[in-house]
């Protein structure tokens, strides 16, 4: 898949006799081309997707179960002094939006990030073992030290994201790359023998409504001090596009990593890294969202072509809506009370996941 800059091109010209990487072997499999080029302008794509997403964030701020008008807040703003429409959209409406922009942004380009890794199209952190290692790492700390900060908790569920991502690739090594659908498949089963045992802990030590918690992810319970742990993903994902060059090389393959100066294992591990933190936080703080990162980038992908760089903005913007429409979608179907946001988006995940999987053979 060729999935790198005009340098990197440029450099590959010389060594046209390197093979073909399993990322674009699978790829051209997958997606029907050995090269797709953008199908829509991605300028007109970003625009899109911001407006949508603009219209879905007024949407959310005006959509909940307390009285909220906007005529309050103009009074609140000409008057210079709060009232309970102002406290409300600082204290909730705003913090709630927030956290589900950074965690649609987060987990979709997390995903990209382990679908270049892998080189495979049909996967994402809830099927690599990421999510359920962070929530098993999350129960194990807050069993064992109770007290202990918030920061200490997320670094032992990014720790044990990274152990659970390292064990499933360590599964997957030996299996031929012709089999990239093998892959998704052994990861469901692994993230369940991850869960199982997580949920059999907590069984036994009667904490299961504390790791329910975290197993549906729901934004209900974000107020203003209950988020800002997100705005760290955030960062990550400005990183992501920083190195999102080297990520598309090391995609290509052993081979043409060597042949450009890139360091296969570093940034392997820069983004296994990445991933597993981004994980780690949302669990932390939302709970887990599983198929945004699978849907989300396969969705850009067929839409914008396969360069890394210039779809990444897209993949963000198009998280955020997602996961904005299925909150709203959620607090809307059994008004007054809520559907989490991970029950949404699991039922539509779901089918979407199925279509790609089921779409690939016949184009092969």
């Amino acid at each position: 898949m060729p999935l790198f800059s005009n340098r990197a091109r440029a450099r590959l010209k010389p060594n046209a006799s390197l093979p073909v990487s399993n990322w674009q072997g699978s790829a051209s499999h997958t997606l029907g081309s050995k090269y797709r080029r953008a199908a829509i302008p991605p300028w007109l794509i970003n625009t899109a997707s911001l407006i949508i997403m603009g219209l879905l964030v007024l949407l959310s701020l005006s959509i909940g179960v307390a009285d909220f008008s906007w005529s309050g807040i103009l009074q609140s703003i000409i008057s210079h002094s709060a009232n309970s429409d102002s406290s409300l959209l600082l204290v909730s409406r705003i913090p709630r939006t927030v956290a589900i922009i950074l965690t649609g942004i987060a987990m979709a380009v997390a995903g990209m990030i382990i679908q270049v890794v892998l080189k495979n199209r049909f996967v994402e952190p809830s099927m690599v073992g990421a999510t359920q290692s962070a929530a098993l790492g999350l129960l194990v700390v807050s069993l064992l030290f109770p007290a202990s900060a918030l920061i200490v908790k997320m670094s032992v569920a990014t720790i044990a994201a990274v152990f659970g991502m390292m064990l499933f690739m360590l599964l997957i090594h030996r299996i031929p790359p012709t089999d990239f659908l093998m892959v998704p498949l052994i990861g469901i089963v692994f993230g369940g023998i991850i869960e199982a045992v997580t949920t059999f802990i907590a069984y036994q030590t009667e904490s299961l409504q504390m790791l329910s918690v975290w197993q549906f992810g729901d934004f209900s319970g974000v107020l203003a001090g209950r988020y800002e742990l997100l705005w760290l993903t955030g960062g990550l994902c400005v990183l992501a596009y920083i190195i999102a060059d080297k990520l598309t090389i090391v995609g290509l393959g052993d081979n043409i990593a060597l042949n450009l100066g890139i360091s296969k294992r570093q940034v392997t591990w820069i983004g296994v890294g990445m991933v597993a933190m981004m994980s780690a936080v949302v669990v932390v703080t939302v709970g887990m969202i599983p198929f945004i990162g699978l849907v989300v980038p396969n969705i850009v992908s067929r839409l914008m072509g396969d360069k890394l760089r210039r779809s990444l903005p897209a993949v963000a913007l198009l998280g955020a809506s997602a996961v904005l429409l299925c909150d709203i979608i959620g607090r809307s179907i059994r008004y007054p009370f809520e559907v989490p946001v991970a029950t949404v988006f699991g039922v539509v995940g779901t089918v979407l996941f199925l279509w790609l999987l089921l779409r690939a053979p016949a184009e092969q």
